[in-house]
């Protein structure tokens, strides 16, 4: 099995891929999300294949029902004939490193529909509540036809503005009843809201965190500037799949916002600057470890100890070496 992993024709692989085929799609994913030798190999496949989904972020503290949410936004793009892929991004296992929640046990509905295809990704330790691997696998769903990929982050609070990074929507949501509007201020999603969405609006308080929304919208920020996008604030009950349509509609009125004022080229410049600079950063590391090792260092760090030079000094020494 080992020797068949090690002669797999990535090209293959992702043609098989862009035809649908889910086990070719999950292949390429694995081979990502476990930092394959051959990930250069996948990069340069998926390359000529991109550009086509549209990336929607999902995020927002525990228990505002984001996994509900997810489930009934697919339901609401596959009734509109769209190809949905769901990264889901979980706390990773102690003892394996692997996601600790399943591929569909949050999603069963969606289990057997072929134009659904669901990942459950470690986040492996990354603060942002997203797995490094996150970029690529978008890329591996891109090439797969998907129109849209959903991806719902693990909901560790104010450090989930990566988000805002890799998606082209950002999705926030808030429920009645958890301290969200005093969360919003701290955390500042309301810099990275695309949509906010008030979930379990059936529940006292809904209506007082949608004006909470709208007061410290008033106070100003990026949204407020002239030609801006003014994030709507929809409510909605997941669990009943009530004010569904709405978020849809909201989804594709930033879409064509976007469009229509150059945003979307540029956000995905951006992403694609931020990608290229983590993976440079990366192999410098990787060079830098390789050629010096720790016995250099050590020794950079006795000098700078001892006086001899200083930490900048010692740096740039060793970044010249390379």
């Amino acid at each position: 099995m080992a020797g068949s992993r090690r002669t797999v024709d990535v090209a293959e692989l992702v043609e098989r891929a862009r035809a649908g085929e889910a086990r070719a799609v999950a292949r390429l994913i694995s081979l990502v999300e476990n930092d394959s030798p051959r990930l250069r190999e996948v990069a340069a496949a998926l390359a000529p294949h991109g550009g086509h989904a549209q990336v929607v972020g999902l995020t927002g503290s525990p228990g505002v029902g984001k996994s509900t949410s997810t489930s009934v936004l697919v339901t609401a793009l596959r009734a509109e004939g769209k190809r949905v892929g769901v990264l889901a991004v979980d706390p990773s296992s102690p003892f394996s490193g692997g996601a600790l929640l399943g591929d569909r046990v949050r999603m069963q509905d969606h289990a057997t529909d072929d134009g659904v295809f669901i990942r459950s990704m470690a986040s492996r330790g990354q603060l942002g509540g997203l797995s490094a691997a996150v970029p690529q696998a978008l890329r591996v769903l891109d090439a797969a036809r998907c129109d849209v990929v959903l991806v719902e982050t693990v909901g560790v609070g104010q450090a989930e503005v990566e988000i805002a990074s890799l998606a082209d929507t950002t999705i926030v949501l808030l429920a009645p009843g958890m301290g969200d509007g005093i969360q919003a201020a701290k955390a500042g999603i309301l810099e990275i809201a695309d949509i906010f969405v008030v979930n379990k609006a059936d529940r006292d308080g809904a209506d007082q965190v949608a004006r909470d929304l709208r007061y410290m919208q008033s106070l100003g920020g990026r949204h407020s500037e002239a030609g801006a996008w003014r994030p709507p604030i929809v409510k909605t009950v997941a669990a009943r799949g009530e004010g569904v349509d709405k978020v849809v509609a909201a989804i594709a009125k930033h879409a064509d916002w976007m469009q229509r004022h150059g945003v979307l080229a540029e956000r995905r410049r951006a992403r694609a600057a931020s990608e290229i600079e983590a993976i440079a950063l990366g192999e410098v590391r990787q060079r830098f470890a390789s050629v010096h090792g720790s016995a250099a260092l050590d020794a950079a760090a006795a000098r700078v100890v001892a006086g001899e030079t200083d930490p900048y000094t010692a740096a740039g020494e060793l970044v010249e070496a390379l």
